[in-house]
């Protein structure tokens, strides 16, 4: 699922207030995951861009699980469905608090 979200923060700083935590980034796309469950997975993984000050683009999956086999990146995402729709109307609410 793709979201826009328009929020004067850093990167960092978007990816902390959403309670996610970083894996991966560079000067312009993030890669943050926010496991539940107690576990490593299931976890929402996100892909952040930063188009420009206070301009993201969001690209939110459920990993299910661990890649099955080394070297693999395969792990039962899911793109939609009522959990990932969840999670993208809870990370639009705390961007619309932040205004």
């Amino acid at each position: 699922m793709k979201l826009d979200i328009k929020i004067n923060l850093s990167p960092l700083d978007f990816i902390r207030k959403i309670s996610y935590r970083p894996l991966e980034g560079n000067s312009r796309e993030y890669s943050a995951v926010k496991s539940f469950g107690g576990g490593d997975y299931p976890r929402f993984h996100a892909y952040i861009t930063q188009k420009g000050p206070g301009d993201f683009s969001v690209n939110l999956h459920l990993d299910q699980k661990k890649p099955s086999y080394s070297g693999s990146h395969a792990h039962s995402g899911e793109y939609d469905g009522s959990l990932v729709d969840g999670e993208a109307r809870r990370i639009r609410d705390v961007a619309e608090a932040c205004l």
